[in-house]
């Protein structure tokens, strides 16, 4: 995401000066009593207590009827308000654009979608015009449940690699002409909030850590659908690598995993990548050939990964075959990962992970057999737990932790604050 001005604590009217290191260590959870407070920042008892009254008086923050144990008298648990602000939040995908309003707690309260002709490209302008119009339309539907919420920040969810630290698409990728096109910028005349952008996997990966698997400090997402990708999450943040690629694990050579067979080509020009072997898009291509009707020249037209779970639900043994054989190759290519990793646990998701027990038993086996025990006897490999719009509250969560981030938070005060006292920002 682009650098952003430092806000001094004069630029905060009187009440949140210095409140935003309480704020952070609040939403973000490492400290949400007084005395954890205190022991985080080194203020005394009498400052933490001024701060929060300030954010309490706000509205930003309220005391729960939770209480944490602290060896004496319990302390009760402070949180984030819900209504003080939301986020507006887009998937885009090549056939819709999902939309969501989400509270300050990622909590859903509105959805919509846009659905695209995939045969006209519209661009990033053309794009991001219909995303700020959808978000316009979201907040009037729901303008009586927002009330006097603040609108803290923007979230993408993007089908490419993604300069985060800028909020740019890396390129080439699939959104044809959106390299380096400054995303940011172009939501800049329409709303004055940070956006944050994230690759569509690391944000279904955040939401399944964060909600699903939070103990786990080094994690793995898998999904496997038409395409295949993962996400990474190491000491609980999220590895992005140089340049937004870190876990594309789709285009490592996967042949080696399956001698003796002729090196496929993958859709992105080079052969033998695990895509080619085990996405949907290539099971459904290898179940075309298979099934009845293909010398008469009138077999089905099967392309997609949800293609090839409808032939496995209907019993077609082709197509339980191939998931099996799939998940062998994944397996074998997972088994390199874990070496490098070390990670605790590994989360199967996306479509073709609906067959559970078929593509997950090959990759288990393969793991077993290629990788040394000490990296893989208390690993766990899981089925993700089911999700709808996984990166629609991904990119809510990349939003509001970048909001109530150390670095920015007291800039979100700002606005804030200005908001509430009727000064438009």
């Amino acid at each position: 995401m682009a650098k952003r001005p430092v806000i001094k604590d004069s630029d905060n009217p009187p009440g949140l000066e210095n409140a935003g290191q309480i704020l952070s260590l609040i939403a973000t959870g490492k400290a949400v009593s007084r005395p954890e407070l205190q022991a985080q920042t080194g203020l005394s008892r009498v400052t933490v207590t001024h701060r929060i009254s300030a954010l309490q008086a706000a509205g930003i923050i309220f005391e729960s009827n939770d209480t944490r144990a602290t060896g004496g008298r319990p302390s009760r648990i402070w949180a984030i308000r819900p209504g003080f602000g939301h986020v507006l939040v887009a998937n885009i995908g090549e056939t819709q654009i999902q939309l969501a309003l989400l509270d300050a707690t990622a909590t859903m309260i509105g959805q919509s979608r846009i659905v695209r002709d995939p045969d006209i490209d519209f661009g990033p302008e053309g794009t991001l015009c219909q995303i700020a119009d959808g978000f316009d339309a979201l907040c009037k539907s729901h303008h009586k449940k927002l009330g006097q919420s603040v609108l803290l920040a923007i979230g993408l969810s993007l089908p490419a690699p993604v300069d985060y630290e800028n909020c740019r698409v890396f390129g080439p990728s699939v959104l044809a002409g959106w390299e380096d096109f400054d995303i940011a910028g172009y939501f800049k005349t329409r709303f004055d909030v940070p956006v944050y952008g994230e690759n569509d996997v690391n944000a279904m990966t955040l939401h399944q850590h964060r909600v699903h698997f939070p103990d786990d400090r080094d994690l793995v997402f898998v999904k496997v659908g038409t395409g295949i990708g993962s996400g990474i999450i190491s000491q609980n943040r999220l590895l992005r690598g140089a340049r937004g690629v870190a876990g594309d694990i789709g285009h490592i050579d996967a042949s080696f995993s399956l001698p003796g067979k002729a090196p496929v080509q993958c859709r992105c020009g080079k052969t033998g990548c695990l895509e080619a072997h085990a996405a949907g898009w290539a099971l459904a291509r290898d179940l075309s050939v298979a099934l009845p009707g293909k010398g008469a020249g009138n077999a089905p037209s099967l392309k997609t990964a949800r293609d090839v779970m409808a032939s496995f639900t209907a019993s077609n043994p082709v197509a339980r075959d191939l998931l099996a054989q799939g998940g062998a190759a994944i397996g074998a290519v997972l088994a390199g990962m874990i070496s490098v990793l070390n990670p605790a646990r590994i989360v199967i998701g996306g479509t073709l992970a609906a067959a559970d027990d078929v593509l997950l038993i090959p990759i288990r086996d393969q793991v077993r057999k290629r990788c040394l025990p000490v990296a893989s006897q208390d690993l766990v490999i899981c089925r993700a737990q089911p999700a709808q719009q996984s990166e629609l509250y991904g990119a809510a969560l990349l939003a509001l932790e970048g909001v109530f981030a150390p670095a920015h938070v007291e800039m979100m005060l700002t606005r804030f604050a200005k908001r509430a006292t009727g000064i438009m920002v």
